[in-house]
């Protein structure tokens, strides 16, 4: 037997989750398609399994900290018996667009569709996150004045620190594959895909800035980002379509004419098909923020 710890704060102002601690010793959580209006911080400190994320699966073992954006499907699969903690915020609670220069997590731990949405937990990491949870947990238990402040200070040093490792993690990453051409060009084709996402929206554009035939160029991709080229363009438009519903108060229609789509009613399908909800319901569920930018 074992004793599970859950605390959750809830926004008085509407009832949706705000923050939420959960220590788990099983996949039940987990084992199913979750697809939350909230970020997720994930650490399995024990067992190994599969992740399916999006169009893709991974493999993962112990001290594997996982990063999932809003709305992001996810599952994991278990091969051994999963224990961690797992950490939940909105971004009413705390708003990573809006902070991202100060903790360097928007495209390095959310929304970066080139590498995979974890990384591994070194000790001296795991140090830091034993000691955020049980900061966390005992704030939770008894909470007194300036709780927000004290939650999202201990939740940016969590987040600095995933970052961090993040960092360092990303250039072994690119070792294994530094003697091919291969690298060159899909660095060519990530700065293709962040200065024309607005304009060009099909692989074969892509194929053609790059003088690189579609097959070839779709075999690199889906080899090194274990991604479709379409995948990789519809999920960095996505991205940008949720930064302005998160931080604007721009209509569909002037989100959708600024990303490339002239029919309104295309691009609301086109994002409820890629964000498994409809633009609208997306900002009213996530959140608007409407203090000045």
């Amino acid at each position: 037997m074992y004793t599970q710890s859950t605390f959750t704060l809830v926004n008085p102002q509407n009832g949706n989750l705000a923050f939420k601690y959960l220590e788990f010793e099983d996949n039940s959580f987990f084992d199913h398609i979750q697809r939350n209006n909230y970020f997720a911080l994930i650490w399995v400190t024990d067992g190994d399994g599969k992740l399916k994320a999006d169009f893709s699966d991974y493999d993962f073992a112990a001290n594997s900290l996982f990063a999932f954006s809003p709305y992001q499907p996810y599952m994991f699969s278990a091969g051994s018996a999963i224990k961690g903690i797992a950490v939940y915020f909105h971004s009413d609670f705390f708003c990573i667009y809006k902070h991202h220069k100060e903790i360097s997590g928007n495209g390095l731990l959310y929304n970066n569709i080139y590498q995979p949405p974890f990384v591994a937990v070194d000790e001296s990491s795991a140090a830091t996150f034993r000691m955020l949870a049980d900061q966390i947990k005992t704030e939770m238990q008894k909470p007194e004045l300036a709780q927000h402040e004290l939650l999202v200070s201990y939740l940016k040093i969590f987040l600095i620190t995933a970052a961090r490792l993040k960092i360092q993690q990303q250039p072994t990453a690119a070792e294994s594959v530094k003697d091919d051409k291969e690298p060159f060009i899909l660095q060519k084709l990530k700065d293709a895909i962040e200065a024309n996402f607005k304009t060009k929206h099909s692989p074969a554009d892509y194929a053609e800035l790059l003088y690189i035939s579609p097959k070839a160029l779709a075999k690199m991709t889906r080899s090194h980002f274990n991604k479709t080229l379409s995948s990789l363009i519809n999920e960095r438009i996505i991205i940008e379509a949720k930064r302005e519903l998160y931080l604007t108060n721009k209509t569909v229609k002037e989100i959708a004419w600024e990303l490339g789509y002239e029919d309104e009613y295309y691009f609301s399908r086109f994002f409820k098909v890629n964000a498994d909800v409809s633009p609208q319901l997306y900002r009213e569920t996530v959140g608007f923020a409407r203090a000045t930018a």
